[in-house]
This record gives structure tokens, sequence and C-alpha cells, in this order.
């Protein structure tokens, strides 16, 4: 993986990678996503950084702050918890959440975001509503790099069960002898 992401490489070798991580994941994003989602690989290739970041408080900071700040910080938490997801699905763990915590948190962040701006309205919506379609095109990169998703196979089961991800269950079926269910929680009466 870590040989992928190292290389700077130009738009179009990103391009081609995140055309083949669509294919193997079985999702096709549309050209507008795609394109923001190599411009996001390329953004923060370098930034180290931000895995020090606690991206809940991130996000209520931006909450509370005027534009064009709040937009910028709304854009940071989503982008961040859209590559947590699915290039660093364990940092979930060393953080004690789960991996659907940063799917919600990034929604909202996309979603707050969508709502607040007069333009590009319609691609943060977009990234709001198609944020696990992203996380799995991200999820493939991983697995074309080093063959696996980065979680146990309990960790994808509650992904696919908390979002339906299709890397998730793929990862899933293919430890498995069965087909997953999603599990119905009762309450004792």
């Amino acid at each position: 993986m870590s040989e992928i992401l190292d290389q700077p490489g130009n738009v179009a070798q990103w391009q081609t990678l995140v055309f083949e991580a669509e294919q193997l994941c079985g999702v096709e994003l549309d050209e507008e996503l795609e394109s923001y989602l190599v411009f996001t690989l390329m953004r923060y290739l370098r930034r180290p950084e931000m895995a020090q970041r606690i991206l809940a408080i991130d996000f209520l900071e931006a909450c509370q702050q005027n534009d064009p700040q709040r937009s910028e910080s709304l854009r940071n938490v989503g982008d961040q918890c859209l590559l947590f997801s699915g290039l660093f699905p364990r940092r979930a763990e060393r953080r004690r959440v789960k991996v659907s915590y940063y799917v919600d948190l990034g929604r909202s962040a996309y979603r707050n975001l969508a709502d607040s701006l007069h333009s590009m309205t319609k691609l943060f919506a977009q990234l709001a509503e198609e944020f696990v379609a992203a996380m799995d095109t991200l999820q493939a990169i991983r697995v074309m790099a080093d063959r696996t998703n980065g979680l146990t196979p309990l960790q994808s089961y509650e992904l696919w069960s908390d979002t339906q991800s299709r890397m998730a269950y793929r990862e899933v079926t293919q430890k498995s002898a069965g087909s997953p269910v999603i599990a119905q929680h009762h309450k004792p009466h």
C-alpha cells in the first residue's frame, strides 16, 4: 500500500488507479466524484499531521465557525473521514470506534457543507450520499496494494451491517462459508 501512496504520480495515474478500484469493488462513481476522489488523494498524500486530529472536535469547531473558514474545516473533516475509513480503517480500532463512526461523521460534514454552500452544493450532497461507494473505492485501492482491506472479519461484518459497504461484504463472504445477515437487535420485554 505504501508504495502506491508514496508515489506522487500524475493525475492520469491516480485516475487509472481509482477507475481500477471502482471495477474491483463493483461501484461506478460519476466523473465529478471520481475527480474529487483523485484530487483528495493527491491533496492529502503528504500530510501525516492529519493522523493526529480528533475529527469529532474538528467537526464541532467547524460548525461554530463563520464562512469561508467553516466550509474549509467541514471539507477537511469529510475528506479525512473518507481517507481514514477507506485507506486506514485500523485507525478506528486504535481509537476504539467502529469504521462506521468515520462514515457517519464524514457524511455529516459533507451534508453540512452542502447545506451551507451556494456553489458546489451538488458535489458535497453527492459525497454525503455516496460516501460508502467512495470509501469502498479507497478500500479497493488498499486491497490492490496489500491484498487486504485492513479489517478483521468481525470489523468487516460490522461495517457491512452498519453501512452496506460492498467491500466489507466481499471481505466477509470471502472469509466465511456463509452469507452474512444483519442482526436484529431485540429489546427484552
